[in-house]
C-alpha cells in the first residue's frame, strides 16, 4: 500500500514541477520560436504538392475522403466505444478509450506547443463536409490528428485481434496487417487531398502515432492491471485529470484543441471511476460477449436502445448540475470565473476583462500569482463533468440497466 501511494505521490509531484518549471520558464514559447519557423516553411513549400494533388478533383474522391475522416474522427471514437464496452469485449474499449485520450492529448499538445499553420486557403481548396472538419480546420496543422489517431487505434485493434484469435496463418496476418497499413496511407493521403494539412503534418502524424503506439504495448498491461484492481485509482486519477488540465501548453492563438482534450480527459476518467468501482460486476473476462449464444445480436440491439437514450440524457444531466454547482463553488470560494458559452450571464463581464485566449491561457500562472484580473473560464470544468458523467454511465449506470432487464 505504501509503495502504490509512493508512486503516485512522485508521479503527480512530477507533473505539478513540470507545469511550475515549464510556466517560470516559458518552455513552450521557446521549442515554438525554434520549431515554428521550419515547419512553416514546409508547409510553404509543400503547397505545390497538394495543388498537383487536387488537380485531379472529383466529387467521388471529395466524398471518400471525406467520408473516411469522418469514420476515423473524435466524434465517430466517441460514439463506437460505449457499443464496444456493451458489446462485451471490456477491456480491448478501455485500452482503446484510454490510448484515444493519451494520444489525443499528446497530439493536441504538440499541435498547440508549435502552432504550426495549415496549408493556405486559397490557393489550396480546403473541403470541410461537416461541421467536425470546420472545427478540425480552427486547430493548427502539425501534426495530423486524424493519421495520428489511426495509426494508434487501427494498430492497437490489429495487436489486439492477433493476440485475441492466435492465429498462426500467415496469410491472415499479412491481410490484416495491410488493412491497417492501407487505411493509414488512405487517412493520410486523403487529409492533403482535402486540404487539411501538408505533407510534414502527415508524417509527424505517423511518426508520432508509431511512438505513441509503441509506448503503449509496452505499458498497457500494467495500466489495465491498475485500473481494474489497484488502489486509489479514483483519486489518483482525479488528481492526474486535474494536473493535465493546467500542464496544457498555451496556443500561439486559441483553438479548440484545449476543449477537445477537456472532453476526452473527462470520458477517460469516467471511464476509469466507473471500471474501478464495478469491474467485478460487468466488465470482468467471462461476461457474455457478442454474436454467442450468451449475447446475441437482438440482445444487443436491446441494449443500444436502452443504452444511448440513457448516456444521452445523462450527458444532458450532468451539463446542466455543473452549469448549476462549478459557478455556485466558485463564487464560495472567491474565485473570479467567466464562460465564453455555457452561461450567457457570465459571457459579458468576461468580455469586457480578457479576450477569448484567457480559456487557454497559463492556468497555473493564475494559481501562483492570483490576481483580480484573471478569469477562470468555468466552461472547462463544465465539459470535464458533462463528460465525465456520460462516461460513467456507459460503464455503470447502463450496464446496471442492462441487469436489470436481463439484456
Amino acid at each position: 500500500m505504501e509503495s502504490v501511494a509512493v508512486w503516485q505521490g512522485l508521479a503527480l509531484s512530477g507533473i505539478f514541477s513540470w507545469i511550475v518549471i515549464t510556466s517560470y520558464f516559458n518552455v513552450t514559447k521557446k521549442i515554438r520560436s525554434l520549431l515554428q519557423p521550419c515547419v512553416a516553411r514546409h508547409v510553404v513549400t509543400s503547397s505545390s504538392i497538394i495543388l498537383k494533388i487536387q488537380k485531379h478533383q472529383h466529387r467521388l474522391w471529395d466524398a471518400l475522403f471525406s467520408g473516411l475522416s469522418c469514420v476515423v474522427s473524435v466524434p465517430f471514437y466517441t460514439a463506437f466505444l460505449p457499443l464496444l464496452f456493451w458489446s462485451g469485449h471490456g477491456k480491448l474499449a478501455r485500452q482503446m478509450t484510454l490510448l484515444m485520450a493519451f494520444s489525443d492529448y499528446l497530439g493536441n499538445c504538440i499541435k498547440d506547443v508549435v502552432s504550426a499553420p495549415r496549408p493556405s486557403c486559397p490557393p489550396v481548396r480546403r473541403i470541410t463536409a461537416t461541421k467536425d472538419e470546420e472545427d478540425n480546420a480552427l486547430e493548427y496543422g502539425l501534426p495530423s490528428s486524424h493519421t495520428l489517431n489511426t495509426v494508434c487505434l487501427s494498430g492497437y485493434l490489429l495487436y489486439y485481434v492477433l493476440s485475441y484469435t492466435q492465429s498462426e496463418d500467415a496469410c491472415v496476418k499479412l491481410a490484416v496487417v495491410t488493412l491497417a497499413c492501407l487505411l493509414v496511407g488512405l487517412i493520410g493521403f486523403g487529409r492533403i487531398y482535402l486540404g487539411m494539412h501538408s505533407l510534414i503534418d502527415i508524417i509527424g502524424g505517423l511518426a508520432i502515432g508509431l511512438v505513441i503506439l509503441a509506448m503503449w504495448l509496452t505499458v498497457h498491461e500494467y495500466v489495465d492491471g491498475f485500473i481494474v484492481s489497484g488502489q486509489n485509482v479514483t483519486s489518483f486519477w482525479a488528481a492526474l485529470s486535474f494536473l493535465l488540465l493546467f500542464a496544457y501548453p498555451t496556443p500561439e492563438l486559441s483553438t479548440p484543441s484545449f476543449e477537445y482534450h477537456t472532453a476526452f480527459n473527462g470520458v477517460a476518467f469516467g471511464i476509469v471511476a466507473g471500471i474501478q468501482q464495478t469491474y467485478q460486476q460487468f466488465h470482468h473476462e467471462a461476461i457474455p460477449r457478442m454474436f454467442t449464444s450468451q449475447l446475441s445480436v437482438p440482445a444487443f440491439l436491446g441494449r443500444m436502445l436502452v443504452g444511448i437514450p440513457t448516456i444521452l440524457i445523462v450527458k444532458f444531466c450532468s451539463k446542466a448540475l455543473a452549469k448549476w454547482i462549478l459557478p455556485v463553488v466558485s463564487n464560495t470560494l472567491g474565485i473570479p470565473i467567466k464562460s465564453t458559452s455555457y452561461i450567457p450571464m457570465l459571457n459579458g463581464s468576461a468580455t469586457e476583462k480578457k479576450s477569448s485566449e484567457i480559456k487557454q491561457s497559463s492556468y497555473i500562472h493564475k494559481i501562483l500569482f492570483f490576481s483580480r484580473q484573471d478569469l477562470f473560464d468555468v466552461d472547462t470544468g463544465i465539459r470535464f463533468l458533462q463528460y465525465a458523467g456520460l462516461a460513467w454511465s456507459v460503464v455503470d449506470l447502463v450496464p446496471s440497466l442492462f441487469s436489470y432487464l436481463r439484456l
